[in-house]
């Protein structure tokens, strides 16, 4: 095996074709379709893709109602030309087996409905449309020349761009937590409306709230 080297290396192009909600898996999760052509390239025998997903808030509109929800991120409508920026969504290392002229690879990509997340308060803020995406790629790529095994760096400036519909990160929400958000409370805030869920016999969480917001007024 040669060292690193770029010398006949593939010039891989990445292209993103789609994106669904994972079967059966443990926790939400979005599978993202990434087709890797190799044109006039040497055989590939595996790529180490690393992959930078980041949104791109800038380049969509954003109608009353999301810019309210949205507020805590970007603040108020006096604010927003000098906050609304690019957020980073997630970071992945994918492996890829040999292929030749082209093949189609899954970027597996967790998501979380914790609100202290930044990117979980944007999707949840908006009320449809797509979410421009950003793919950065780097890694390494594993090929064949001269009957020797050699290996190449993917340059940085590879990258594709995405349109994601916001209803796809909705629906796997939906399936794993159909009809509910979550709230990460401090452990002692947690103890407090454990004890005031307890002193007034209330079946669940969704009733120690609703009756804490009925008596504040809310």
């Amino acid at each position: 095996m040669d060292d690193v080297t770029t010398a006949g290396a593939p010039a891989l192009r990445m292209a993103v074709e789609g994106v669904r909600a994972a079967e059966f898996a443990a926790v939400p999760m979005l599978e993202f379709a990434l087709r890797i052509t190799n044109p006039d390239g040497p055989e590939v025998r595996s790529v180490t893709l690393d992959t930078q997903i980041r949104i791109s808030a800038a380049r969509r509109a954003y109608d009353e109602p999301s810019r309210q929800r949205l507020a805590e991120l970007f603040g108020g409508p006096e604010a927003w030309s000098r906050n609304l920026r690019s957020l980073l969504w997630a970071q992945t290392v994918t492996q890829v087996p040999a292929f030749g002229a082209e093949t189609v690879a899954t970027i597996r990509v967790p998501c979380t409905y914790d609100f202290e997340v930044a990117v979980a308060k944007y999707f949840h803020g908006l009320t449809g449309g797509d979410v421009p995406l950003e793919f950065l790629f780097g890694g390494t790529t594993w090929y064949l020349a001269d009957g020797r095994l050699r290996a190449t760096r993917i340059p940085w400036d590879t990258e594709a761009d995405f349109r994601m519909p916001v209803a796809v990160w909705k629906d796997v929400m939906d399936r794993h937590f159909p009809g509910g958000a979550w709230l990460r409370l401090g452990r002692d805030t947690f103890d407090r409306l454990h004890a005031y869920r307890i002193r007034h016999v209330l079946p669940g969480w969704d009733d120690v709230v609703g009756r804490l917001l009925k008596e504040g007024g809310g």
